[in-house]
């Protein structure tokens, strides 16, 4: 079907469209038909591929539904059915095929976790979006804008994990994969026209190797938001508290916050340290657990009470900076230089380069273009953007002695390849 593309207000020329129709998907719940399926794309050289999971309602996320189209086909494969489609493993890890995502990072650390796939040639709708400038970079919104198609969000916060799915649910699934090779090819015209493959190129490649870092489950409390704020009398009942409530959540495999949510742990770890543990004042404190589990909640707030002064738990000490009086006036050099290319290339300058990196910039200070490709998470492409520009404002910017630890400095400017980069500006 022919289709106008609507708001004429887009920085970039957009004429009319063809969205070429496909079958409707197939929903596959057999592993010998998924089999058959897979044989029949084995030469594909393109597959859009989409997961759902259940994280607001399962505690262990994982996949619970695949959909993927090709350019003649789509499927919808059934995991808790079929097993491990180890054939369709074998094209996402082959280079030769690429793979469209829209938003991969959760999709590739759920791939790798239940399947320990490590998928390539990876291309973002999402990210390219970014890249272009594009603000409203959600897929129903650049389905809107490039094709004129409006997608039904009324099962964005479906429970996946339910069987069997409705008629409905399977319509909503499909949707994220029937149209994401037409919208990966009119993404990459665009960023071939305005020389910008190379950028995105270099943001896929560092896709490859997503995975969730192994986190010990005894830090819980300390990722809990507002446990800074305790005292460490305070901490240590939050620690049991956490422990116990997300033992109770993986045995009912039920989200944590469904069980008893971070709020009322930590204000019921703050009344306990003051001497009151009547659970039933507490705010957000859910009945089925005062009916049935409040004996069990008194139990680990009483070993939190118990532990020994010179035990109780502490956020860990990080390697600081020594205060460099100039440093926030670095940064606001940086900025103006980033905001300045920002207007110029049309980008977010979060995009362009976020806060952190600037930051991670201001510490090195480095004199030269060469010295910028040493700071980790900076991409060539935002060196070739902003190099020289920011070494000359370095270079007039006042300079006060600093140091640091080397660990500190690391940390300070990267983290460890394939762990999730909080400031990484495609996730904003």
């Amino acid at each position: 079907m022919r289709v106008p593309i609507p708001d004429s207000r887009s920085p970039i020329p957009i004429p009319e469209v063809t969205v070429r129709d496909q079958k409707p998907p197939l929903y596959l719940d057999g592993k010998e038909a998924v089999e058959r399926f897979i044989a029949t794309i084995a030469n594909t050289r393109a597959i859009a591929l989409d997961t759902e999971g259940a994280s607001f309602h399962r505690f262990i996320d994982r996949i619970y539904l695949l959909q993927l189209s090709t350019r003649e086909a789509s499927a919808i494969l059934d995991p808790l059915t079929i097993g491990v489609p180890e054939g369709l493993g074998r094209l996402l890890e082959s280079r030769s095929v690429e793979v469209v995502f829209h938003d991969a990072d959760y999709d590739l650390r759920l791939l790798h976790q239940d399947y320990g796939w490590k998928v390539t040639n990876i291309f973002d709708t999402r990210v390219a979006a970014q890249l272009l400038g594009i603000r409203a970079f959600g897929l129903a919104a650049l389905l809107e804008r490039f094709f004129g198609l409006k997608l039904d969000k009324k099962h964005q916060r479906a429970d996946w994990s339910m069987r069997p799915l409705t008629a409905s649910m399977l319509e909503y699934a499909a949707q994220d994969t029937e149209h994401l090779l037409d919208l990966r090819d009119r993404l990459g015209n665009e960023l071939e026209k305005l020389n910008r493959s190379s950028w995105a190129a270099e943001e896929f490649g560092r896709l490859e190797g997503t995975r969730w870092a192994t986190d010990d489950e005894r830090e819980a409390f300390l990722r809990v938001k507002g446990a800074r704020d305790l005292t460490r009398r305070q901490l240590a009942v939050l620690r049991e508290l956490v422990m116990w409530r997300d033992e109770l959540a993986r045995t009912l495999d039920r989200a944590t916050f469904r069980v008893v949510g971070n709020e009322t742990l930590l204000e019921t770890a703050r009344l306990a340290s003051n001497g009151h543990q009547q659970l039933s004042g507490v705010k957000g404190m859910p009945r089925g657990i005062l009916e049935s589990r409040s004996s069990e909640m008194l139990a680990a707030i009483e070993r939190g009470l118990a532990v020994p002064e010179a035990q109780l738990p502490r956020f860990p000490r990080t390697q600081r900076w020594e205060r460099d009086p100039d440093f926030d006036d670095v940064v606001a050099r940086l900025k103006t230089v980033r905001d300045a290319a920002a207007a110029r290339l049309d980008l977010d300058p979060g995009v362009l380069c976020g806060r952190e990196r600037l930051e991670a910039v201001a510490r090195r200070r480095p004199k030269s273009v060469e010295e910028l490709s040493e700071i980790p998470d900076l991409r060539r492409w935002q060196i070739e953007q902003l190099g020289d520009d920011f070494v000359r404002a370095l270079r007039d910017a006042p300079s006060s002695s600093r140091k640091a630890t080397s660990a500190g400095e690391r940390a300070s400017t990267g983290r460890a390849a394939g762990t999730k980069r909080d400031d990484s500006p495609y996730k904003q």
